[in-house]
């Protein structure tokens, strides 16, 4: 995995916020990958949109909340349910290598994509050789 992108473990976090609802919070599954210019992460936050996802970058602490609203069918009443529904948690170490006022953030059907930009000091170039 690239060093600029690193999760966070429970432990290493100094405090954990508190809960103001009364739900179960998972953990998205989340797929980065590497590219020339930027790091990329997907995560998967299904029932999520646009307005129910917050994204903050406090510390180098690149941390990922997202609520569902639970759609509850009028004249009817929950029996049985094999899906969850609850709030999405999770935070990365985000190292200085990363261009932080140039994160982009977008999402569709239920899938966030975050683009960080790597820094112009640490991108990869070419030196062309010349003759003397």
């Amino acid at each position: 995995m690239a060093s600029e992108l690193k999760q966070v473990q429970d432990e290493q976090l100094q405090e954990k916020p508190e809960q103001t609802r009364v739900r179960r919070v998972y953990s998205p599954r989340v797929d980065i990958f590497e590219k020339d210019n930027a790091i990329v992460l997907l995560a998967d936050m299904p029932g999520t949109d646009e307005k129910n996802i917050n994204i903050s970058l406090e510390k180098n602490i690149l941390t990922i909340t997202g609520e569902v609203d639970v759609e509850h069918r009028q004249g009817y009443q929950l029996e049985y349910a094999e899906y969850g529904v609850g709030d999405y948690s999770r935070s990365f170490t985000v190292s200085e290598d990363i261009d932080r006022d140039k994160i982009e953030a977008t999402v569709k059907n239920g899938v966030l994509r975050l683009t960080l930009p790597k820094a112009e000091a640490v991108k990869a170039r070419r030196i062309d050789v010349r003759a003397s």
